[in-house]
């Protein structure tokens, strides 16, 4: 039984080439297993997780949720919002609790970053990071090259670009960690207030031009601006935005190729992407919640097999 090099997925940058190959493998037979009437495996019964978002989550929620329902593992929601965090209890305090009542897998999203890290030092459960801060989102990266490896057959050599703000992404760092570790070359586009001074030192190109980026790229992964994360302006207004880097179907069409667009979500229809893009067949943005699905049954299940019972 092959296994993975990580005791907890913490970020994409702790993995191996192998790992993900590994995990595609096993989110390959669990997308058979979701596209079944039955779409319930017994692997992880005997399994107890507890999803602990301590930010505002939707859709990474419900995929998590989703993924160890199928599986028929036993869950355990916890919104930070609703709980004695707001009272002032430290993030240890809260999980010890949660681990008394005998948790086998955390799976964490958090504002800080490298809360997941803290985590998996001082508690005895596999750590699942579902987001932590600006740093990384390593399932979101895994379904998104997933995605481009199901659409065009391979990722390895392969030109992305990820469009947007790069700035305030986890997204964006645990895609460049995931996808030049399966051999693809990636750029990043975006306002320059919106692209980390460090970015270069990863061997990522910058693009500022929208169009020159699209006509580069196999792959555009286009990211919503996270005015949540913002406490300046970073760019006029959302009209210039949309002028100087939103996609619509001009543009694609102008292009003289099939490029193919994603999106992690939330959509900004009309800021970032226009309407018709996010919904033209070149669209892959409801394969990856779909994905999302079975990958996230790969990672868990993969955890599940090195718990020591």
């Amino acid at each position: 039984m092959k296994q993975l090099s990580v005791e907890h997925l913490l970020g994409i940058k702790y993995l191996n080439k192998n790992d993900i190959d590994l995990i595609f493998e096993t989110a390959n037979h669990f997308k058979e297993v979701i596209n079944r009437p039955i779409k319930k495996v017994p692997s992880l019964r005997d399994i107890t997780i507890a999803n602990l978002f301590f930010e505002n989550s939707t859709r990474t929620k419900l995929s998590f949720e989703l993924a160890e329902k199928r599986l028929s593992a036993d869950v355990i929601n916890f919104s930070a919002s609703q709980s004695s965090v707001k009272k002032g209890e430290t993030l240890i305090d809260t999980v010890n609790n949660i681990l008394s009542m005998k948790v086998d897998i955390v799976v964490m999203r958090h504002p800080n970053v490298g809360a997941g890290v803290f985590l998996s030092k001082h508690v005895d459960a596999k750590i699942i990071n579902a987001g932590d801060g600006t740093h990384e989102h390593p399932t979101q990266a895994l379904l998104d090259s997933y995605s481009i490896h199901e659409k065009l057959g391979s990722v390895k050599g392969k030109k992305v670009v990820i469009v947007g703000d790069i700035l305030h992404s986890r997204v964006a760092l645990s895609n460049i960690f995931a996808l030049q570790l399966q051999g693809a070359k990636v750029k990043v586009c975006g306002p320059t207030t919106l692209i980390p001074k460090y970015i270069t030192s990863l061997g990522v190109e910058v693009e500022t031009n929208i169009k020159k980026a699209l006509e580069w790229c196999d792959v555009a992964n286009v990211l919503r601006v996270q005015h949540e994360r913002m406490d300046i302006k970073y760019f006029p207004s959302i009209r210039e935005y949309t002028q100087l880097f939103g996609i619509n179907k001009e543009i694609l069409d102008n292009l003289g190729k099939k490029i193919v667009i994603m999106h992690p979500g939330p959509i900004n229809r009309g800021v970032e992407i226009t309407s018709d893009v996010a919904d033209a067949d070149q669209s892959i943005i409801l394969n990856q919640v779909e994905n999302g699905v079975a990958v996230r049954m790969a990672v868990i299940y993969l955890l599940a097999q090195q718990i020591k019972r």
